[in-house]
């Protein structure tokens, strides 16, 4: 990997030149390519709200995203590994597998579990606080708060001991966890209990850690008793008993004499400095004890300082070793986070089938975040079932109302996958996933004005990418696609891009629609299959049922949804008149048709059977319009009518 090398020492070259420092901080570079992991575009991890939600919600709505939902984690550490196993799910089965077995193990043991959370909570940030040990930036309290996390270290690989047997995983991370202790004492015997936040006071390191230091500390902290004791001593020599011993910055230490007691004033008085109302004056013993004990403060800084580098210094050497623990310590927290959501929410493990099968088979799926924002009393999430094999059931069409449940149900489906294959348990009551390499989600509606880009136009790029880069190991989720533009126009692309994931990339894909005639195609290919999302209707009004079931629907119910939505009255009693109307005029004009073409194939003794729509009747019109009608000859004419009936009965 020469190319890969190069580049590598060219950031750090840029990066130590422009820094201006060591690169102590970085102890390895490593190398990884994106097919080493589950791929996540920012189109899906957009649409699938895994870090960040679509839309801006209030702090009561809760954890609206899956990062949010899955962070039962106790250390800063911990989150930093959950959002990277969410953002990059392994494809190594081994290595998943490893996961689940710790997870299981200690989900199963709720009072060590327990026990090794509660060491846990309280560890701070050590790796950020480790960069700034090593970039020179630490302060006093960052070292505290390292010492702090070390104390807790015994206690949670104690804990991390009890699962050893059980997990090879957890056996492994006891190992790599280092109990620190020689770094903790380091940083307990130089630094005071409560430092100030800067060294330029001083007050940072602890007594009986340096003589010099003690001797300087024992001046500078008398000082104050030793300027009474001249203070006391100078108003019995001179009878002035209003004489005082002050200090500023300017002027350090003086005596300060009224006017009305300047005739007391003694002959070894030197004058400093003449005020309205008083006088100043120094004394030798006084400027002799002001040099001492200015000296004194600024060699304690001095002292504070070298000692304070140097335990500095000596942290950043032992770097790797604290790295490594808390990288082991960030996983032990994430293991027994997922632990604790299997148990408490009732996830299962999920079972990888082989490559061969490639099978999706949830029983009982959930979706993760949304079952989690149920309200008190409101109804409770319905679980469905899914099923796709490459080879007899690859393309589910989705048809239903608005707001049935279709979006949640394809969601789903990729949240499980991922979490899976970041090693967690899932909300189901079973599962049984492939190895999934790509995840692909085409759900909504957006622009980019700035680039240029229509609505349309972005579901159009995204839509491509998806057909482009798909493989027969991916999972596509379509919702909604072809609705950014006219109602054939869409159809038809609709129609095509199924025909091109069903027989070119055969890729597990889940289709949403509201374009009805797209369910004949299952009757056309032999993989694409028929589902709807069910619903009751009542004299109210429809119920949404949430239930996937086999099947398609008729109606999308969108007047309804309209009047849940708040529109007014007359514009939904309107909306159902103009749909009666055109319902109407669409009938008569289907059976129009269906008469002629009867009456047509009855001659050949055919059964009469109406096409909606055909892929070939777009090529047709398009045919004739760009023939000009008066340039053919008879004998031309008959054979473009030829040609067109030949592609209507290949139709």
């Amino acid at each position: 990997r020469t190319a890969a090398s190069c580049a590598a020492g060219a950031i750090l070259h840029y990066v130590k030149t422009t820094q201006k420092g060591t690169l102590e901080h970085i102890d390895r570079i490593g190398f990884y390519e994106r097919q080493q992991a589950l791929v996540l575009d920012a189109v899906t991890v957009r649409n699938l709200e895994l870090v960040e939600p679509l839309f801006t919600r209030s702090l009561q709505d809760g954890a609206t995203t899956l990062f949010q939902t899955l962070d039962a984690t106790l250390t800063p550490m911990g989150k930093r590994l959950l959002r990277a196993w969410m953002l990059r799910p392994s494809v190594d089965q081994p290595e998943i597998e490893a996961r689940l077995d710790a997870v299981s193990a200690i989900s199963s043991a709720l009072l060590a579990r327990d026990e090794l959370r509660r060491a846990l909570d309280g560890v701070q940030d050590i790796e950020r606080l480790l960069s700034r040990v090593t970039l020179e930036s630490a302060n006093p309290r960052d070292l505290l708060a390292l010492a702090a996390s070390f104390a807790r270290l015994p206690g949670i690989r104690s804990a991390v001991h009890a699962f050893h047997e059980k997990s090879q995983r957890f056996s492994i991370l006891h190992t790599q966890m280092d109990l620190l202790g020689d770094v903790r004492g380091m940083i307990e015997k130089t630094i005071a209990d409560q430092p100030p936040l800067t060294l330029n006071d001083g007050g940072v390191i602890r007594n009986g850690c340096d003589a010099e230091l003690d001797h300087l500390r024992d001046i500078s902290l008398n000082s104050k008793q030793y300027i009474a004791q001249i203070e006391e001593r100078e108003r019995k020599r001179t009878g002035i008993n209003s004489l005082k011993v002050k200090f500023n910055s300017v002027f350090g230490y003086y005596l300060e004499i009224s006017k009305a007691n300047l005739q007391h004033v003694p002959q070894d008085y030197d004058r400093k400095q003449t005020l309205v109302n008083a006088e100043r004056f120094t004394t030798p013993e006084l400027k002799e004890y002001e040099t001492k004990v200015l000296e004194a403060q600024e060699k304690i800084v001095e002292i504070e300082r070298r000692l304070f580098t140097e335990l500095r210094a000596a942290i950043a050497a032992e770097a790797k070793r604290i790295r490594r623990t808390s990288l082991a310590l960030a996983e032990v927290d994430l293991l027994a986070a997922l632990a604790h959501l299997a148990s408490q929410r009732g996830y299962t493990r999920p079972i990888f089938t082989s490559s061969e099968e490639a099978e999706f088979e949830i029983i009982g799926g959930r979706h993760p975040v949304i079952e989690c924002m149920e309200a008190p009393g409101a109804p409770r999430f319905v679980p469905n079932d899914l099923y796709l094999n490459p080879k007899s059931q690859r393309v589910i069409l989705l048809t239903g109302p608005n707001m049935g449940g279709k979006s949640t149900y394809l969601r789903q489906t990729a949240l499980i996958s991922i979490m899976a294959q970041m090693g967690s348990f899932v909300p189901a009551q079973r599962a049984r996933l492939p190895l999934v390499d790509r995840i692909f989600t085409r759900i909504g509606a957006a622009d980019d004005l700035a680039r240029g880009r229509s609505t349309f136009m972005v579901e159009m790029t995204e839509t491509a990418a998806i057909l482009h880069t798909a493989t027969p190991r991916s999972l596509v989720l379509l919702d909604e696609m072809g609705r950014g533009t006219a109602t054939y126009d869409g159809l038809a692309l609709a129609w095509a891009a199924i025909e091109y994931l069903h027989d070119r990339t055969k890729a597990c894909t889940l289709f949403a629609t509201h374009y009805h005639e797209l369910t004949e195609l299952s009757e056309q290919l032999t993989a694409v299959k028929n589902f709807q999302v069910s619903v009751r209707e009542t004299p109210a009004g429809i119920v949404f049922l949430r239930k996937v079931e086999p099947g398609a629907a008729n109606r999308s119910y969108g007047i309804e949804v309209a009047r849940l939505a708040g529109l007014p009255r007359e514009v939904i009693e309107r909306a159902r008149e103009v749909l009666a109307e055109h319902e109407t005029s669409a009938h008569e004009a289907t059976e129009h048709l269906a008469h002629i073409e009867g009456h047509a194939l009855s001659k050949h003794n055919a059964p009469a059977q109406l096409t909606i729509f055909t892929p070939l009747s777009q090529r047709i019109v398009d045919k004739l319009r760009e023939i000009d009608v008066n340039q053919l000859t008879p004998m031309e004419a008959l054979q473009l009518l030829a040609e067109l009936k030949k592609q209507l009965e290949h139709a």
